[in-house]
């Protein structure tokens, strides 16, 4: 239980932190065309500069699980599976 919690209260809000950026991205995109289509430097615009973030975002978001995961994560199944596992030994030694 404790490990899905963790689990959930890392993943779901960047689940939708995320979803929420690109949705922006895609609005934009739609709605704004002028604004994303505005030069920022000689042939690169704004919305080049936003997918571009879209990929780096992805990239810091998988960095940032790892490191949580790392952390907070595979500490908590480590323990599961030791206790999992004693319990198999007990119970073929019970055999």
């Amino acid at each position: 239980m404790e490990l899905r919690r963790s689990f959930r209260r890392f993943v779901i809000p960047m689940a939708f932190g995320f979803l929420a950026w690109y949705l922006l991205y895609v609005l934009l995109s739609t709605y704004a065309r002028d604004f994303m289509g505005h030069r920022v430097l000689g042939d690169i615009n704004v919305a080049m500069i936003f997918g571009l973030l879209q990929f780096v975002t992805t990239f810091l978001i998988a960095r940032w699980y790892a490191r949580f995961a790392a952390a907070r994560l595979d500490p908590v199944a480590a323990r599961l599976r030791a206790e999992l596992e004693a319990r198999d030994v007990e119970s073929e030694a019970v055999r």
